[in-house]
């Protein structure tokens, strides 16, 4: 006859879930290992949402200079493709008649 199953504590069931939470289960050569998971906000990895939610006055004072350099390029390529380049003028000292306007 097989074993009953035997239903866990409410202490054993939350110390499942934490377990859960902060462990994840990969395999290494066939073998099953726990690893800590990467940290998260929001189920977004934690530098992808500095990079979307920080202003420029916290990542500089946190030393986040390469977002700042990536800011300051993407903005600066968004203002050259929206401005338009100012026209050209040909002067030409001849007219269309071909004399000199002067």
């Amino acid at each position: 006859m097989a074993k009953p199953k035997k239903k866990l504590t409410a202490a054993q069931r939350a110390e499942k879930k934490r377990r859960k939470k902060e462990f994840m289960t990969i395999f290494i050569n066939g073998k099953q290992k726990r690893v800590r998971r990467e940290p998260t906000i929001d189920g977004m990895d934690v530098e992808e949402f500095i990079r979307q939610n920080a202003d420029d006055i916290w990542l500089h004072q946190h030393g986040y200079y390469e977002i700042l350099h990536e800011r300051a390029m993407e903005e600066a390529e968004e203002t050259s493709n929206l401005t338009p380049s100012p026209p050209t003028r040909q002067s030409s000292v001849i007219d269309d008649s071909g004399d000199i306007p002067f």
